[in-house]
């Protein structure tokens, strides 16, 4: 099932999309047999309250959608998307997450997952400009797979975590390099609005499968820039899930950012840095790919 976010005239409302077509969430769930009562206006509400049966439905819709052309939107190219969870509670991100990252900037191999969170505030969805250049002219690239929770989770198992995963999508977590180096945080680098673009779907696991086995590349303009797979994780995700679930509660709708391969801009020599119109791509096997072009500055 590939979950999206898509722009209403009455909001940002969940959506569906089978067959390059966008279906209403709310709607289908109407027909749906394993239907709960309560609102599933956005995806972060369809999470709280059908993230424990994801597959059930997930088997359920090519049914669902059949049986309700109503809840038909539109046509992919004709329905803006928005970032796939408009309101996560938490953005947390794993930096130095592939051995080939580590070894090119010259950091020992971490002993446990370095955690930074970004805001709400920087995410935007595959429809959407990365911003940024207006603050920054060192703007980096960093193809990254990202991970949404399905269920509450507290100190859940390494074993167990993945029963806590709802969905996978590609992610870019652009990032301000110059802010970035000021000092010894970085977050700064990491907060800039409207720079972290993901989607366009969220794809449930049971369509992915096994989440350690996926091609990522980046290309910036056609040219790829980083390719690896995320079996060359130093965290895998079950062990991530498991690690942040151990000092914060996980809640439905968080987005975890599982870091990025080697290739990034600012380890090249010259360095690397998009600019205003560059378009930048991040696919991920069995997820997709997400496109956007660098926004130019607003004055």
């Amino acid at each position: 099932m590939k979950i999206v976010s898509y722009q209403h005239e009455s909001g940002v409302r969940g959506g569906v999309l089978v067959d390059d077509a966008v279906y209403d969430l709310e709607l289908l769930l109407q027909g749906c047999r394993h239907a709960v009562q309560g609102a599933t206006t956005s995806v972060r509400e369809f999470l709280e309250l059908y993230g424990d049966r994801l597959g059930d439905i997930s088997a359920e819709i090519g049914t669902l959608v059949s049986q309700d052309p109503v809840a038909r939107v539109g046509s992919r190219d004709g329905v803006r998307l928005t970032t796939p969870v408009s309101d996560p509670s938490k953005v947390l991100c794993i930096g130095l997450n592939y051995k080939d990252h580590v070894a090119e900037t010259g950091r020992a191999f971490p002993e446990y997952p370095d955690v930074f969170a970004k805001f709400a505030s920087t995410m935007v969805g595959p429809d959407d400009e990365i911003g940024g250049a207006k603050v920054s002219g060192n703007l980096d690239f960093e193809g990254e797979l990202a991970v949404v929770i399905g269920r509450r989770a507290s100190e859940v198992t390494e074993e167990e975590a993945l029963d806590y995963v709802a969905a996978l999508a590609p992610l870019n977590d652009v990032t301000a390099r110059d802010l970035q180096y000021r000092g010894t945080q970085w977050l700064a680098g990491k907060a800039v609005d409207g720079s972290t673009p993901w989607g366009p779907a969220l794809v449930t696991l049971d369509e992915v499968g096994d989440p350690q086995t996926l091609g990522l590349a980046t290309r910036v303009n056609g040219i790829e820039v980083q390719r690896s797979n995320t079996r060359y994780q130093i965290f895998p995700i079950a062990r991530i899930v498991s690690y942040l679930s151990s000092f914060l509660t996980l809640e439905p709708g968080d987005v975890i950012a599982t870091g990025t391969p080697q290739g990034i801009g600012a380890k090249r020599n010259p360095p690397v840095w998009l600019e205003p119109g560059d378009t930048v791509e991040i696919e991920i096997e069995k997820v997709g790919v997400l496109r956007n072009r660098v926004g130019k500055p607003q004055l």
